[in-house]
């Protein structure tokens, strides 16, 4: 969806979330302080959640499916590295839960309902596209 996404779903293409590494850590430097922006769309550290989940979701299907395969049945790396990858999804997926309700707290809104029906409150002075 993040490449195809068009008209009222600008937000999620991924050329308009994914952020340079060195925005994603001012903007870590900003929440510590107090002091970020809220976001249209996904903040820094949000977009870079997703983009994790979602190379650990190919890790998970890649390693599930190698597995069934003759070359790589019964190898112990692939199993490793899908259990590992399993647990590494949970671990973020309780991450991405904690930042959604730790923004929306902080910026006043209903992030999942905003994630359900793609709308948020009006832009303010300070807001980040």
């Amino acid at each position: 969806w993040g490449l195809v996404a068009r008209g009222s779903s600008r937000y999620a293409r991924f050329s308009q979330f994914v952020r340079p590494p060195a925005r994603t850590l001012d903007y870590t430097r900003k929440i510590l302080a107090h002091q970020e922006p809220r976001h249209l769309g996904h903040n820094p550290l949000g977009a870079w959640m997703i983009v994790t989940l979602l190379a650990t979701l190919v890790a998970i299907c890649a390693t599930g499916w190698l597995y069934t395969t003759d070359r790589f049945w019964g190898e112990t790396w692939v199993e490793n590295v899908h259990i590992a990858a399993s647990y590494f999804v949970l671990a973020l997926v309780a991450l991405h839960v904690a930042g959604v309700i730790f923004s929306s707290l902080r910026h006043g809104e209903n992030l999942v309902a905003a994630m359900l029906h793609g709308r948020k409150r009006a832009p303010g002075p300070g807001d980040v596209p």
